[in-house]
């Protein structure tokens, strides 16, 4: 199926030059919005497969705002086109959930990886399960990603806990990794891998899920604490 992108570029030639390498890359279906109030009126009228959008345009509003809008307005997948890398500017950018960053100047090379990658997340994300089922005695149950607090590895099998039970199923802890990640789960040991936002704690060295503690891993310490917010 053809795919939609929509340009936000304030300076014609990026953007031609983004249309030129979308183009040679075999997507046709390109459109491309000069400003903010533009780009909005596209948005509101036109459905797209992806935006590039460009954080530094010109007005009042920038492209990490007009990001907030596709989120909560029109929802589409976006990458970010930039050349300005301060703290700032990247904390803001990183709030609104890109699905990557083309860094001007840029090359066909950079262009096709982004927006590669952008497609391959859209397809993974299409095809992931808002559930999954478990094989029991009496008969193939549903669990929703978000019911599960946290998986341990037992043997060549795996417990999944829940709030008030658990269920064994004949698979690695490793198999179930590469199924959960996608729904906000994290390892944080050899042995457990975890819901991040049903945790109730975080000590030193463990996790807690209300009086359940788990231990976090040396080797997994460092990764995990970075991935915290702290106010």
């Amino acid at each position: 199926m053809q795919k939609s992108v929509l340009i936000v570029e304030d300076e014609p030639l990026i953007a031609d030059d983004l249309s030129f390498h979308l183009n040679d890359l075999g997507i046709q279906d390109v459109k491309v919005s000069l400003s903010y109030d533009q780009a909005q009126q596209q948005l509101r009228t036109s459905n797209f497969d992806l935006v590039l959008l460009d954080i530094n345009l010109s007005g009042d509003k920038d492209g990490i705002d007009l990001a907030h809008f596709i989120n909560q307005q029109r929802p589409a997948p976006f990458v970010f086109v930039t050349s300005y890398y301060d703290a700032a500017t990247l904390g803001r950018a990183k709030e609104t959930d890109p699905y990557g960053y083309i860094v001007k100047p840029f090359d066909k090379q950079e262009v096709y990886v982004n927006v590669e990658m952008a497609f391959h997340k859209i397809d993974l994300k299409n095809r992931t399960p808002e559930r999954f089922f478990i094989r029991e005695k009496e008969g193939i149950i549903p669990i929703e990603p978000a019911d599960i607090q946290y998986v341990e590895a037992f043997d060549n099998y795996a417990k999944v806990f829940t709030s008030d039970q658990f269920h064994i199923i004949s698979h690695t802890l490793k198999s179930i990794e590469n199924k959960l990640l996608p729904f906000g789960f994290e390892r944080i040991h050899k042995s457990y891998l975890i819901n991040f936002s049903r945790l109730t704690r975080i000590s030193e060295g463990h996790v807690y899920f209300g009086e359940k503690a788990l231990p976090i891993g040396r080797a997994f310490k460092t990764a995990f604490m970075s991935k915290l917010s702290m106010l």
